[in-house]
């Protein structure tokens, strides 16, 4: 039997957020409806890139756009009405384009509530062309993040 061997994942940089849900994310049932879990994936990119100084006014003054062009999540088990829970980012992808993942966890347990992943290409604003590289003023603010590491996770 031939086992197929995944190579881990390169994590380049992590990040943490905690939020606390709000009443107007949830149903009927104080569930968080599932659309709103995008919301704090946004948060947490944008707290991120807050703290790296590569805010999306930075990205728009640099000439690029930076479109979502793939998204993934996994729910494992719902958010609830005031639950706090903790968005863990984790860099895995950012010289072609920016590739996130996220776990999203309850503050609590630590238990693993949804998992997902999205995936942002540069698009220069001037002529509408994607770029097959990410701007050398990108990697660079990810090369100087505090926890950036070229280790494989």
């Amino acid at each position: 039997m031939i086992k197929m061997l995944r190579k881990k994942k390169d994590v380049y940089c992590h990040h943490a957020s905690e939020y606390e849900i709000q009443f107007f994310d949830v149903d009927s049932m104080n569930i968080m409806w599932h659309g709103h879990y995008v919301k704090y994936l946004e948060m947490a990119r944008c707290a991120f890139l807050d703290e790296i100084h590569y805010t999306y006014d930075v990205m728009k003054e640099k000439g690029y756009g930076w479109p979502i062009v793939q998204l993934n999540l996994k729910y494992v088990k719902p958010a609830l009405f005031r639950q706090k829970i903790r968005v863990e980012l984790s860099l895995v992808e950012y010289e072609t384009c920016i590739r996130i993942d996220y776990i999203i966890r309850d503050i609590a347990t630590n238990e693993k509530l949804t998992a997902g992943s999205t995936t942002q290409v540069a698009v220069e604003i001037k002529s509408g062309e994607m770029q097959l590289q990410t701007p050398p003023c990108w990697r660079s603010a990810v090369e100087n993040h505090p926890t950036f590491q070229r280790e494989t996770a």
